[in-house]
């Protein structure tokens, strides 16, 4: 399996884990809640539909409007809406896929599918992933800066500018994984600080605990255009 088609994979499950849909809606789900699948189609979203059904993790239901019209649908040669729903089995695949934290979960555009799902995991993961990807970040600015300093005297200024734009893209990033980092680790302070058996809520909640910002949003990782 490549690396792309498991991201899908793992966005799929976790969007049917939310609520059954048809391939209409996954593909416009993952289209403009995952800005990483702005550019796939059909072509690429039904193969994997149905690999995942017929490893047991999905399973295929004719829609609710269209289970007593199924003889006129095949009349008219159209062809009947087809709802995905997750089995027991899928949702405990999903779930194992959550807690990976390996490099994989580090890099870009699995980053971006894991953040997207941050509300479902849980808060140990959610911080193994926010330091993983944050380490990696910091080693791949090192590795800009030192080049920056071998090369800049050989650049146009144009060139200079677009590593430099680069690297400003990643700096910030590492500044909003800063910030991120610390609000889960608030919570989990205030949450092991209060008294056992208090009301008091944790602001930061077990799942999906980050402070609600306007604009706050997952750096894109394809704007880093020194990758």
């Amino acid at each position: 399996m490549s690396r792309r088609s498991g991201i899908l994979e793992f966005a799929v499950l976790g969007l049917l884990r939310e609520s059954p849909m048809h391939g209409y809606e996954l593909r416009k789900r993952l289209n403009t809640s995952l800005g990483i699948f702005r550019a796939f189609s059909y072509g690429t979203l039904y193969p994997c539909l149905k690999t995942l059904v017929s490893n047991g993790w999905l399973i295929e239901e004719p829609a609710g409007d269209q289970a007593d019209s199924a003889p006129a649908s095949s009349l008219s040669g159209r062809r009947a809406k087809i709802v995905y729903r997750l089995t027991a089995e899928g949702k405990e695949h999903f779930e194992e896929l959550l807690s990976h934290t390996g490099p994989d979960a580090w890099e870009d555009e699995h980053f971006a599918a894991r953040f997207a799902f941050f509300g479902q995991t849980e808060r140990e993961v959610r911080m193994r992933v926010l330091e993983g990807r944050r380490s990696r970040l910091e080693e791949r600015l090192e590795k800009m800066r030192a080049s920056l300093a071998r090369t800049r005297e050989r650049l146009d200024d144009y060139t200079l500018e677009l590593q430099r734009h680069g690297m400003e893209s990643v700096e910030r990033e590492v500044r909003w994984l800063n910030e991120l980092i610390e609000s889960e680790r608030s919570g989990r302070d205030r949450r092991r600080s209060s008294p056992e058996g208090s009301a008091q809520q944790d602001t930061s909640g077990e799942t999906g605990g980050l402070p609600r910002r306007r604009g706050d949003t997952p750096p894109d990782p394809s704007d880093d255009t020194t990758k």
